[in-house]
């Protein structure tokens, strides 16, 4: 059941940073973000880097990976209401290189939009502090005892994270970290979270973003406040990562939110293993049913307060009687389906920029430009058979310049 917090719960920070206006500089910045439940735990130790999964950023050096033409990935609606439109749009936590870059669909949308709706703004101070709020030692100590505690352990080396780097964090915390460090083996990285790359595509374009949650409800959702869940969640997910089944889950999931399969995703029930005992149906309708309402009043609130917003939650706040399209219709809004058909997405790579053109040279004699050097070629012209006419050496030079970019 994990799984599905790739495209229910945020998974990561960024760490504060300054952000620069251009676009360019996004992949220099991604080196900055971190999972929130992990606190750097990508520096892997010495034991395991020859085994370890590259980093985010190092992924990128791969052939074949790196930025590319945007394709429309994910699931999109239309919102209309009193004469003005928000979007509502499905993320995934996790990601690839290539998706850092939005669709044309998606960035025109975000384009005309005014507000940038997340869960969770990860460059907030509070939800800095919530994340990183060491837990009680006392309470680490009655979930994380015994067997419980050397399984994490291997986990945790498996997964190339130092030794105790995560100790002061909830358990349940501790352990969501390693359900998205097994997907960097496939290319998908927290670090390439849908929603956090349209955060700084929003920040690049002084776009005002807007929390729908905090994080201390996240939190209190993930366990309902009790040890003995908290616990049995941790045996769960553990099972996964020690029989392989969590890192083939999450390639699927990946592969659903990038063809914008919404018909699969509704299916989920069928094909996830998330509801097959009574924690797991307690925690989905946690993380889903009691949430929606919230985030539907918190869209709704944006969008008559006269901005127009586009909301970026998890892809599974929209799926069924109780998703987001069916509770924001119910609250009187046109709901369009934009991106929800599945279909196959390529990514071209991005074309190499133009050369600049040269700047234009002037003849200098002593550091001063020379006086009638234009005449002094003109006479040199007319003496090997007659200068051009203005008119005509003006055209010819155009042509000869536009044929040069072409060639470039």
């Amino acid at each position: 059941m994990r799984i599905l917090r790739a495209l229910v719960a945020p998974l990561r920070l960024l760490s504060r940073g300054t952000d620069g206006p251009a676009p360019q500089r996004l992949l220099a910045r991604l080196t900055h973000q971190t999972l929130a439940a992990v606190g750097g735990c990508f520096i892997a130790v010495a034991a395991h880097a020859a085994t370890c999964p590259p980093s985010a950023i190092a992924s990128l050096e791969k052939p074949g990976i790196g930025l590319r033409n945007g394709v429309d990935r994910g699931l999109l609606w239309r919102l209309e209401r009193d004469g003005r439109t928000s979007w509502l749009y499905g993320t995934m936590h996790l990601g690839r290189g290539e998706w850092v870059r939005p669709g044309p669909t998606v960035q025109k949308a975000l384009a005309q939009s005014d507000t940038l709706a997340l869960e969770l703004d990860s460059r907030d101070e509070a939800t800095v502090r919530a994340l990183s709020q060491p837990a009680d030692p006392a309470a680490v100590a009655r979930v994380l005892n015994g067997e419980r505690a050397r399984r994490l352990e291997r986990q945790n080396a498996e997964a190339c994270v130092p030794p105790g780097s995560n100790a002061r964090l909830p358990p349940i915390l501790q352990v969501t970290a390693l359900a998205a460090l097994v997907a960097r083996a496939d290319g998908l990285y927290a670090e390439f979270g849908v929603d956090e790359t349209l955060a700084v595509s929003a920040r690049n374009s002084k776009k005002p973003i807007v929390a729908l949650e905090n994080a201390a409800d996240q939190l209190r959702w993930l366990t309902n406040g009790s040890e003995a869940e908290e616990a049995e969640q941790i045996d769960a997910m553990l099972d996964e990562l020690e029989s392989g089944r969590l890192r083939g889950q999450l390639k699927t999931l990946a592969d659903i939110w990038a063809r914008s399969d919404a018909a699969r995703l509704a299916r989920y029930p069928e094909w996830c293993e998330c509801l097959n005992t009574p924690a797991e149906q307690r925690l989905m309708k946690r993380l889903l049913d009691d949430r929606n309402p919230g985030l539907a009043d918190g869209i709704e609130r944006l969008h008559a307060s006269g901005r127009s917003a586009f909301a970026a939650v998890g892809a599974l706040h929209m799926v069924g009687a109780q998703g987001l399209p069916t509770l924001m219709a119910a609250r009187g809004f046109t709901v369009t389906p934009v991106l929800t058909e599945a279909k196959a997405q390529m990514a071209l790579p991005m074309p190499p920029l133009a050369a600049p053109e040269p700047p234009a040279r002037k003849a200098v004699r002593g550091g001063k430009n020379v006086k009638g050097q234009k005449a002094a070629k003109g006479q040199k012209a007319t003496a090997k058979g007659g200068a051009k006419p203005a008119s005509k050496a003006a055209a010819t030079s155009k042509g000869k310049a536009a044929n040069s970019k072409v060639r470039r």
